[in-house]
């Protein structure tokens, strides 16, 4: 099988992506690879500065690059609906919706809206940006909703019964439930829009042990962790594929390649068992509207 990688990227003049988290680590090397290829890019990110310095870093290597700052704060409901609002009164269409941005081993803390941190960042934060943009993915023939999912899924479980983790918290244990969130999102929007035969596909990608900033080692190996992992651009590919690869049809899982699929060039790949389980995937989209408000059809 040939190895998919940057030059089987299609030009993507005309199109508008959306990329959560685009100001560092994988989400940065989606922006800036995908701005390379023609798209205008809608930075959806936190802190505005390191918005901009990022912004500067893509332009000083390609000054053609179409990129634009959009404040956005997953763990703010509110933020997300201010965000969706003003997107689509300055634009009537979305090519591509990366649902990247994450947050990974936090202490335990709650968000504005008082669900845990990771959770709430994490899977119900895109849940409701994901839903907000809806109406506008539908009118944009071909669009795609990627969501970034991980490894760490296939060791999660999701606790439905204590979704606020205060009987069981501890950060992996709640990454890795955030993450197998996202997957079984992924599956059930496509799902979704199957049912409603709509031209949008919904597709999970994970970028395998990549060195970002989200990826903390214990000092000194920390400072070694470019040589030992996957660089952020290689780990950006998976999502870049699901964004742009025209054979897709929705649906699919997309990570690296290589063993425990941790390394090496993008393919179709298998999640976990528990993934595949469409009652997971319908009771958690059903806890995930009762806690947002956001009913997508």
């Amino acid at each position: 099988m040939e190895k998919w990688n940057i030059d089987n990227i299609p030009g993507q003049d005309n199109k508008i992506v959306i990329i959560t988290g685009a100001n560092s680590g994988i989400g940065f090397q989606t922006a800036r690879i995908l701005s390379s290829k023609g798209a205008k890019v809608i930075m959806a990110c936190r802190n505005k500065q390191k918005a901009e310095k990022a912004t500067g870093k893509i332009l000083r290597r390609f000054n053609k690059a179409d990129l634009e700052f959009m404040h956005l704060d997953l763990s703010s409901l509110d933020s997300v609906k201010k965000f969706a609002e003003e997107y689509k009164a300055k634009y009537k269409k979305l090519d591509v919706l990366i649902n990247n941005a994450g947050v990974l081993g936090t202490p335990y803390k709650k968000t504005e809206d008082g669900f845990e941190w990771q959770f709430g960042v994490n899977h119900l934060g895109h849940f409701a940006l994901t839903g907000s943009l809806l109406d506008l993915l539908l009118r944009t023939p071909g669009s795609r909703v990627v969501t970034i999912t991980s490894i760490a899924h296939f060791r999660a479980v999701i606790h439905f019964e204590d979704l606020s983790g205060r009987s069981w918290y501890s950060p992996m244990k709640s990454y890795r439930q955030s993450k197998l969130a996202n997957l079984l999102f992924a599956y059930e929007l496509q799902r979704n829009l199957n049912e409603k035969n709509a031209d949008s596909i919904s597709i999970a990608a994970h970028p395998g042990i990549s060195a970002t900033n989200i990826v903390w080692l214990p000092f000194p190996v920390n400072k070694l962790k470019d040589l030992v992992l996957m660089r952020a651009y290689r780990g950006a590919m998976p999502g870049i594929m699901a964004a742009t690869d025209s054979d897709l049809r929705g649906g699919e899982y997309i990570g690296p390649s290589g063993r425990w699929q941790s390394f090496g060039y993008p393919e179709i790949l298998k999640s976990s068992v528990a993934s595949y389980d469409r009652t997971l995937w319908k009771r958690l989209w059903e806890v995930s509207e009762e806690l947002t408000g956001i009913i997508f059809f």
